[in-house]
């Protein structure tokens, strides 16, 4: 799985990746400070099983705090796009093409509009964010309709002489971002466009790329610097603008003092718990910058909003569950490691997915499954759960 970080640039795109990667990243209030994309390991959060069976896991990748485990995900932060990136404006062709294997998107906005449409610094709320998210979607639109139409002649003509369904062409032709024939054939006879390829038009063809994208790059909003006066206006203004979208607020400077003060060892906190406790080490103005934290942000809020942006797209918008290897009669490893793994499964996969995802020869050679929670037997198309345990009988 891979999640792309998207915005314009200075919208606090970087922040927030370095808040959820602890990546060095370099940050600054200037347009196009990243160009390359960055790549780096952020967490999900779920409740940890190691509770029901009595025993403190070890995680093998990832870590467990208090009961919560944090299971790994990619993320990928590409540079900042602006108004018409899919014509190659400041290299947003490149910067889009970087997205291409995301499955997907975070928008960072910084809803205090306190920066430009080209990421220059302004007045706060001297500029609305709302266009932001109009113009991110145009540009994906636009990006999609460029890959659609890519030898597009050719491909009608092939599809007339070879009497080839369209859905079928279209599904080869995007391929390459997610569609496959089924959501092409569905979304043709939805957009009712029933017509030979050499007669569709570019706003059958647009029509047709911003649906194939909605349903491949499914995207939420970090509605940034939520912690800027007035800025909690902006957010129910784009709330009731794009009712479609999930819109979390966010404060990434915030988390990004959190997460490194934690890492410094002078407070404890759980990332998107909210709550944090100082371990007595704290100087005079590290206690007000964490006062201001907690009366700015966590006090209004609940918490930063940037754990909440990644559990929420993996699980809500992704539908993904975790899912734990184990054994009805040994939980550890053979290093004694207790429920080291912990994995992440698509929508819909079965105890037979969850062989193979663990070994190949699991899941050829398949004999059984078992629930360790309830230690009952499963069958090999039983839909895994949130948080369900696992143990995969195979033969030899």
């Amino acid at each position: 799985m891979l999640i792309g970080i998207v915005g314009k640039p200075s919208s606090g795109k970087s922040t927030f990746f370095k808040a959820v990667t602890l990546l060095p990243v370099e940050i600054a209030n200037r347009p196009f400070v990243t160009i390359k994309p960055n790549r780096a390991v952020g967490y999900v959060k779920v409740d940890c099983v190691d509770k029901f069976f009595g025993k403190q896991c070890n995680p093998r990748s990832g870590f467990c705090k208090s009961g919560k485990r944090f299971v790994p995900v990619e993320l990928i932060d590409v540079a900042g796009l602006v108004p018409d990136a899919h014509k190659d404006i400041g290299k947003g062709l490149q910067f889009l093409n970087d997205l291409n294997q995301a499955d997907a998107l975070v928008h960072v906005v910084d809803i205090s509009g306190s920066v430009d449409s080209r990421g220059k610094p302004v007045e706060p709320l001297s500029y609305d964010p709302l266009y932001d998210v109009e113009f991110l979607e145009k540009e994906l639109d636009y990006w999609y309709l460029e890959i659609l139409s890519r030898g597009w002649d050719r491909m009608a003509f092939q599809a007339a002489q070879l009497k080839r369904e369209p859905y079928k062409e279209i599904a080869k032709q995007m391929s390459g971002v997610g569609a496959n024939e089924e959501m092409c054939k569905a979304l043709l006879a939805r957009l009712g466009i029933e017509k030979p390829l050499k007669q569709w038009t570019e706003d059958d063809k647009l029509r047709l790329a911003a649906e194939i994208r909605k349903l491949t790059k499914p995207m939420i909003i970090a509605a940034n610097k939520i912690d800027v006066p007035g800025a909690e206006k902006n957010l129910e203004r784009a709330k009731k603008a794009f009712p479609n979208y999930i819109i979390i607020p966010v404060s990434s400077e915030a988390e990004l003092a959190l997460r490194q003060a934690e890492k410094s060892g002078l407070i404890d906190y759980i990332p998107g718990e909210g709550l944090f406790k100082s371990t007595g080490k704290l100087r005079p103005e590290q206690e007000q910058a964490l006062e201001t934290i907690t009366k700015a942000v966590i006090g209004k809020f609940g918490s930063t909003g940037v754990q909440g942006i990644l559990d929420t797209i993996v699980f809500d918008v992704l539908k993904y569950v975790a899912i734990y290897p184990g054994g009805v009669s040994k939980l550890e490893d053979k290093d004694g490691n207790v429920l080291p793994d912990c994995f992440l499964m698509k929508p819909g996969s079965t105890a037979l997915d969850f062989a193979y995802k663990l070994h190949t020869d699991f899941g050829k050679n398949y004999i059984k499954a078992v629930n360790v929670k309830t230690r009952l037997p499963v069958a090999k198309d039983y839909k895994l759960k949130q948080c369900d345990v696992i143990e995969i009988y195979a033969g030899r």
